[in-house]
């Protein structure tokens, strides 16, 4: 193996640890194409992938990729054996086996939050990996597996996240995983369905008191017969005052 390519491949796997939180065992997801390309270079997969990637690995296909090795038959029958050998992780097409090329990429979505790695000689699943960010591509190419350089779309989105335009995959789970654990996160279903409950409150006091009732117009001074006890009080001292006055004296002439 290369010290050159070695180098190269590390390079590209801190890439993808860095930016989209790879972490090992690596989950390879591989398909017959592969598994016939590994055959005919007498490659051992199991051997040299680990080597390859420096670190722990996770070999598995899909049901789909064995069904369709199974119905291309005798031609393909190495490739199977093979390909049947690895972890079979569990598809939305158990009841109708899709075409392989299909099935991988259904496995990855639109973010591959699964962190898959995809191992593959097929031209269809190449360019569908090319557009989702953060899947390295693996291939066979002169006897040997080669990890291929990211991809531009996987450069954009670090670009976007770098600027802020995006959150990035591992800031959605970290972000997710924070919700559940504080008991914010809910279902879609339920947060549409549930009706938020009012919270029950204790009455206002102030609305248990009784109404006073409103009373009429205060009626006005009646200032006449104020005036008029007025008068008599002021007369009534005069006259008290009149009688101790000393009686006038008489003198004779």
């Amino acid at each position: 193996m290369g010290l050159k390519r070695q180098k190269i491949a590390k390079k590209t796997i801190s890439f993808y640890k860095y930016n989209f939180s790879f972490r090992q065992p690596f989950q390879i997801l591989i398909d017959g194409t592969f598994c016939q390309m590994a055959l005919k270079n007498k490659i051992q997969i199991k051997e040299q992938m680990p080597k390859y990637l420096m670190g722990e690995v996770q070999l598995c296909t899909t049901n789909c990729a064995l069904k369709e090795l199974e119905t291309l038959g005798k031609e393909l029958y190495g490739a199977r054996i093979i390909l049947q050998k690895f972890q079979s992780r569990r598809c939305a097409h158990l009841k109708d086996p899709v075409p392989a090329s299909e099935c991988l990429l259904s496995m990855l979505g639109e973010t591959n939050p699964h962190n898959y790695f995809v191992a593959t000689q097929d031209h269809t699943v190449t360019a569908g990996v090319k557009k989702i960010p953060g899947v390295p591509l693996l291939y066979i190419i002169l006897n040997t597996i080669v990890l291929d350089k990211p991809c531009q779309t996987s450069l954009d989105h670090v670009k976007a996240v770098s600027l802020g335009e995006m959150v990035s995959v591992a800031q959605q789970q970290s972000i997710r995983s924070l919700k559940e654990d504080k008991g914010i996160a809910q279902k879609d279903g339920e947060r549409r369905g549930k009706k938020r409950k009012r919270k029950q409150s204790n009455p206002n006091p102030l609305s248990c008191l009784k109404k006073k009732k409103k009373g009429g117009p205060t009626p006005p001074r009646n200032t006449e017969q104020g005036e008029k006890k007025k008068r008599d009080k002021n007369k009534k001292q005069k006259t008290e005052g009149g009688d101790n006055l000393p009686a006038p004296v008489v003198t004779n002439a």
